[in-house]
């Protein structure tokens, strides 16, 4: 299998790298942060990137382009450890495009795909522990009119997004809908997240709603499933920096007047990080590249990714800041930033041992099927 990046790939790559380290560097991060974890300026200038419209067909003014493309730009950005929820412009995009009434298409691709929309997914509620298939709020139907009622928690910059995906029980089934924070009905309550980003509760009450789709069990896989595409990327970006700061301190850390590198016990935990970023790296490539396969077959690889993606950035994590010592975990130092980026990571859209159990479920699945 060729996995070398097209010309056009490298090209994006480019692009994005030379925004991250000129457009964002670590003293505007931290401002963003103390701000409120989420900064419209520096989500624009994402958006005039073309990146929000990466996964919007050109006819709806995207890119329309692929996973490939959008696993580029997820490791970039995890570089620099953005906070701005960029995956979630890719998840709404393709639900949006694949499922949505064109109504509902043409009052929000354009939108999206130039930034001037914000739209998330509002899916993670208190009691469903990861498992998406379980949804306590309700939407109920009025003629052509919707209402729903729920309450969704950790919402990507949900008081600051400008509507929601949100999935709720609908004629006896899971169903998609689109909600304008702005409606009535609809209040947030916005907190930082531990890497510094931005999230919030949001409540619905007999809030105005707009169909996506009745299929929404099978939308929101699909969305779930891009997400974790996404945090792989930008997991094993995250990780890629963590491990290049890591091998530049320990090349001008002195110990008994040699640098700390020179140790070969410490150059084997380091050769540990690398193989570890590797595998996350590997595995990034190939839940990036089952996206488009049948549903089945891409479960059960974003579930073996996002394992082993748990397993690496737990690792390089840890090795990193018992490296550096005291100073890893001030807030001062950068490397604490990525620590505590991959900490979320692992538990974004499903943590390891969760997805440990779906691999276990869908292995028995498939050997009952050959009984």
């Amino acid at each position: 299998m060729d996995f070398d990046f097209t010309d056009d790939q490298e090209q994006l790559r480019d692009a994005v790298r030379k925004w991250v380290d000129k457009g964002y560097d670590f003293e505007r991060r931290r401002g963003i942060a103390k701000a409120g974890g989420f900064s419209r300026e520096a989500y624009g200038q994402i958006a005039e990137l073309g990146l929000t419209g990466l996964y919007i067909p050109e006819a709806d003014g995207g890119l329309g382009m692929g996973p490939v493309e959008g696993m580029v730009v997820m490791e970039e950005l995890g570089r620099g450890i953005v906070l701005e929820p960029f995956a979630q412009a890719l998840i709404v995009g393709a639900v949006l495009a694949g499922y949505a009434p064109a109504a509902v298409k043409t009052a929000w691709l354009p939108n999206i795909a130039s930034g001037e929309s914000l739209v998330v997914l509002a899916y993670q509620e208190r009691a469903a522990r990861y498992d998406f298939e379980k949804c306590e709020a309700t939407a109920t139907a009025a003629g052509d009119a919707w209402t729903l009622n729920g309450i969704k928690s950790i919402v990507p910059a949900g008081d600051q997004a400008d509507a929601f995906i949100v999935p709720a029980m609908a004629k006896g089934k899971l169903a998609l809908f689109v909600v304008e924070r702005t409606a009535a009905g609809v209040t947030t309550r916005g907190y930082g997240t531990q890497d510094g980003g931005r999230a919030a509760e949001v409540v619905l009450k007999n809030a105005p709603t707009a169909l996506v789709t009745l299929d929404g069990l099978t939308a929101l896989a699909q969305a779930v499933d891009i997400g974790i595409a996404a945090a792989c990327a930008e997991a094993v970006g995250v990780m890629d920096k963590t491990l290049a700061i890591t091998v530049e301190y320990m090349n001008t850390r002195k110990q008994f007047g040699v640098a700390i590198s020179s140790f070969q016990a410490l150059r084997h935990r380091v050769a540990d990080m690398k193989m570890q970023l590797e595998l996350a790296r590997s595995m990034s490539y190939y839940a990036s590249l089952k996206l488009n396969a049948p549903a089945d077959e891409r479960r059960r690889a974003l579930a073996r990714a996002k394992y082993q993606l748990g397993v690496s950035m737990r690792f390089v994590g840890q090795q990193a800041v018992q490296l550096h010592g005291g100073i890893g975990v001030t807030d001062e130092y950068i490397v604490s930033h990525y620590f505590k980026k991959l900490t979320q990571l692992e538990m974004t859209f499903g943590d390891t041992l969760h997805h440990l159990g779906e691999v276990s479920e869908r292995m028995q699945e498939t050997a009952g099927v050959f009984a």
